[in-house]
């Protein structure tokens, strides 16, 4: 009831936010009077947002898929071999920082959302896979035995009994993905996508940092919200909480 409570407050804070700031231009004149134009006003930063949480939905949806589909398969008896290259090629994937990517991608697909995409999909994998790797290798031994014992194939037994009892270790890992993103999706602004980040590009480079503000307010408040929304996710997924 707490975390709903919080998330309900943070999510409210910030239909507040998106509401307010078009009509805060006298607010930011006081603060930075020797600016001329301290309101950002090139785009609505409800729709940035929209396009913002678009970007980082589906790169974190096309992550969780590969991620937690390769622990699935280097769990089992068949990958079990696949499992050390796995994550030695997914360390190295870590290792490149999201610039680093976009500056590769853009020469092979061109600016816009596409190289975001790529990028915060790759960045995400490790965090995701490592989760669900864990969720898998903490379901307790008799509750598969149990499970074998009453008849389960295993295919019955993974939905049922393992992915079930590893779900809130994978959720908090697609947690700390997805609110890793939403931050580092602002530089995907840099190569043309719509997001969040253009306030802050924007300013950056006209020496505005009211318009730097205005960007990073709605970023923080966004992870914020999408942090709160996955921790009940993973509290209501708990078998302690179900049960």
């Amino acid at each position: 009831m707490r975390r709903r409570a919080g998330l309900i407050l943070s999510a409210l804070a910030l239909a507040a936010l998106l509401l307010g700031l078009p009509r805060s231009a006298p607010l930011f004149h006081y603060w930075f009077p020797e600016l001329d134009r301290p309101l950002y006003l090139q785009d609505g930063f409800g729709e940035l947002l929209l396009s913002h949480l678009a970007i980082v939905a589906l790169s974190g949806g096309a992550a969780a898929l590969l991620g937690i589909g390769a622990a699935l398969w280097t769990s089992r008896p068949s990958g079990h071999d696949f499992r050390p290259p796995l994550e030695t090629l997914l360390s190295i994937a870590q290792s490149f920082p999201p610039v680093a990517v976009l500056a590769l991608t853009v020469p092979l697909i061109g600016f816009g959302a596409a190289p975001a995409l790529a990028a915060l999909a790759l960045y995400s994998l490790l965090p995701i896979t490592h989760a669900a790797l864990a969720g898998l290798a903490s379901v307790p031994e008799d509750a598969r035995e149990t499970a074998r014992g009453i008849g389960m194939s295993p295919l019955q037994m993974l939905w049922r009994v393992e992915l079930p009892l590893a779900a809130p270790v994978i959720v908090a890992g697609v947690r700390a993905a997805m609110v890793i993103n939403i931050g580092t999706a602002a530089l995907a602004s840099t190569v043309g996508a719509r997001t969040l980040g253009l306030p802050i590009i924007v300013g950056l480079s006209g020496f505005n940092t009211a318009y730097v503000i205005q960007g990073a307010l709605p970023v923080a408040l966004l992870a914020i919200v999408v942090d709160q929304a996955f921790q009940w996710l993973g509290d209501w997924l708990s078998p302690s909480q179900r049960g």
